[in-house]
């Protein structure tokens, strides 16, 4: 071994960074679990404060220094074993303390998805202590990343909503936001959308290869932070069993609704049988009779 190649070792023994951002930049095929995941969605945002300022960054459209804390108030404990198969993995964020932020990813559909996120954006509001003034109320925003979309007629890849005038559209408070990133729909990005990289953020959570994975890493510094956590979480043991226990429990999940929706069909094709046979002896009946 030569001077030089010991002088290499040494030096990435010394700067176990310099280490991380080699066997980066080597890794290639397919990652083992990506950000769609919640557990991984979780633990990068939690390991990483960068990375969840970035987030919140592109997604408010607002300038990195105004942003001068991100402060996670619900964290967990990465890779302890999780009893509770329902475990909320949602993330609710302090921003600069003076704005309550609730981020969650949800890959199955849920029906009343709709309902929820109202509850959880209320909940989240209504959190004055004893004493304190209703001016006090901290404005509460919830971000939910679906992949699907929420309104079949109004298809959308990021949606905003607020309280509001129907009539002349005027802003009733700014108390309540509530946003859905569409990650089915990132197609339908607009500018806007592109120019704040919510786009990028979106095929980050929906890549499945290294190769994507860096090559959004490359256009963004908050996006390659997110990347290379990603990457050093993977390798974590404890990590990768909590990801593969919520894929398992969102597969039987998703086998389970099926399995309801298809006998609650069959139930439907059979309660209109009968309705049918009841109707033809109705109509037997009434011949008799004549």
């Amino acid at each position: 071994m030569n001077q030089k190649t010991m002088n290499q070792q040494i030096t990435n023994q010394q700067d176990p960074v310099s280490n991380l951002n080699e066997e980066f930049q080597n890794a290639h095929g397919k990652i083992p679990y990506g950000m769609t995941n919640d557990y991984m969605f979780r633990a990068v945002l939690q390991s990483n404060n960068k990375a969840l300022r970035g987030l919140i960054c592109s997604l408010l459209h607002l300038r990195h220094e105004d942003v001068l804390s991100v402060e996670i108030t619900n964290p967990i404990i990465l890779g302890e074993s999780i009893e509770d198969k329902e475990f909320m993995l949602d993330i609710n964020v302090n921003m600069n303390n003076n704005t309550l932020i609730n981020l969650e990813m949800q890959m199955t559909e849920k029906l009343v998805w709709s309902d929820r996120s109202i509850s959880y954006l209320c909940r989240s509001l209504n959190m004055l202590t004893h004493g304190q003034e209703y001016q006090e109320l901290k404005p509460v925003i919830h971000i939910g990343f679906l992949n699907y979309t929420l309104f079949d007629d109004y298809p959308e890849f990021y949606a905003t909503y607020k309280l509001m005038n129907v009539k002349n559209h005027h802003i009733y408070s700014d108390k309540l936001t509530l946003s859905v990133v569409d990650l089915s729909q990132i197609e339908l990005a607009t500018d806007e959308d592109r120019e704040y990289n919510i786009d990028n953020w979106a095929k980050l959570f929906k890549a499945t290869t290294w190769e994507e994975i860096k090559m959004l890493a490359a256009e963004d510094k908050y996006i390659d932070e997110a990347s290379k956590s990603i990457f050093q979480l993977s390798a974590e043991e404890q990590i990768s069993k909590r990801c593969f226990d919520r894929m398992i429990y969102y597969r039987e999940k998703r086998f389970y609704e099926k399995t309801i929706e298809e006998q609650k069909a069959e139930i439907a094709d059979k309660d209109a049988e009968i309705q049918k046979l009841l109707t033809e002896i109705e109509s037997l009946k009434a011949a008799v009779h004549k």
